[in-house]
């Protein structure tokens, strides 16, 4: 099984030299802050959401869920 990905795959080519690099965006690569940073965020589709939620899991991150209401006291 492939891993999972947390953006597209991006090519950049390099008029210099001609040559296509692929930059692959692995959830497994991605910084830890920029996955809670995305959890935090309320365009994030539920599906990619619990994809974060795995890896962060998968980490050792132990998440702790605050409800607005409790942000605002």
């Amino acid at each position: 099984m492939p891993p999972t990905k947390f953006r597209p795959t991006e090519k950049s080519y390099d008029r210099r030299t001609g040559k296509t690099a692929t930059i692959r965006y692995y959830m497994k690569a991605t910084p830890k802050q920029e996955l809670i940073d995305y959890l935090n965020k309320e365009s994030s589709p539920k599906k990619k959401k619990h994809k974060v939620i795995k890896e962060l899991e998968r980490r050792g991150v132990k998440l702790i869920w605050h409800t607005k209401q409790e942000e605002q006291v």
